[in-house]
């Protein structure tokens, strides 16, 4: 694994549709997945758990860009990221190789349906991804807001293999130690992780072990129910259909900023 991190650059300021940030920290979890931090221009403001559009200056000077969750909270100073590496994909063949010091395009227009304000009241909140879906969570989870609002707060983080399962130490042991968030957070937060193609103390797609009852087991919680649960979704299409599919046969309305309902999921993400 590479981990090097720097004291953060000034960025450079760029006009149009994009920041131009430096990157100050670069993390390779496995062969295929990476974290990356950039600098943040004081005039962006986003909302814990909406995408920004990130990418790279072509030869051509044109952009190169996607859409990423922000993995760091929205009062974080820097911005942090969690990406897949595709070897023959536009962007991540090119994006894998960042090294702290270099330059990406960061969008000016956050957006994304995984906000707070999405969902009406509830007592829990479950946010279930799959994946670098793991992104918007992350963020999330270190907000305070999201403790003011649910007496407890689920992470759930399925994947194929157990070296996937990054951030780990995070949910487990540095969101409870950390000085400013501990006090917030206390015992609200509980992390479910799941594998799927290896042996691991919860195995399966998270979309079976709901339907069985195992999650809420293992968790000590009761099942799903739409007076007190809401629902966060984020992870591959496949997934995302199959759980959706389970809320609405629950009762679960599909929320939004303009309406907000039982449970919100995020469609914009693709591989590139």
């Amino acid at each position: 694994m590479n981990d090097v991190s720097v004291a953060p650059a000034a960025p450079t300021k760029a006009g149009g549709a994009f920041f131009v940030e430096t990157v100050t920290w670069v993390h390779h979890w496995t062969d295929t997945l990476f974290s990356f931090r950039t600098t943040r221009d004081p005039g962006l403001r986003f909302a814990s758990g909406q995408f920004l559009m990130v990418g790279l200056v072509k030869e051509d000077g044109k952009p190169l860009v996607r859409a990423y969750s922000v993995a760091s909270p929205s009062w974080h100073e820097e911005l942090e990221f969690y990406s897949i590496k595709v070897p023959d994909g536009p962007l991540t063949s090119r994006l894998q190789h960042l090294k702290v010091g270099d330059e990406v395009l960061i969008g000016r227009k956050p957006t994304g349906t995984l906000v707070l304000d999405g969902l009406k009241p509830g007592k829990r909140l479950y946010m279930l991804g799959t994946g670098t879906g793991l992104a918007p969570w992350l963020s999330l989870a270190g907000d305070p807001e999201v403790y003011d609002r649910f007496e407890t707060v689920v992470v759930t983080h399925t994947v194929r293999n157990v070296a996937d399962l990054n951030y780990v130490e995070l949910f487990e042991h540095e969101l409870a130690q950390d000085e400013i968030l501990s006090e917030v957070i206390g015992d609200k937060l509980k992390y479910y992780p799941t594998v799927t193609r290896e042996d691991f103390r919860t195995k399966g797609r998270i979309t079976d072990l709901i339907a069985s009852g195992q999650m809420f087991a293992d968790l000590g919680l009761p099942p799903f129910d739409r007076a007190e649960d809401r629902v966060m979704l984020c992870g591959g299409p496949s997934v995302l259909a199959d759980l959706k599919q389970q809320l609405l046969d629950l009762g679960y309305v599909e929320g939004s900023l303009a309406a907000p309902g039982d449970f919100v999921l995020e469609r914009a993400f693709v591989e590139t």
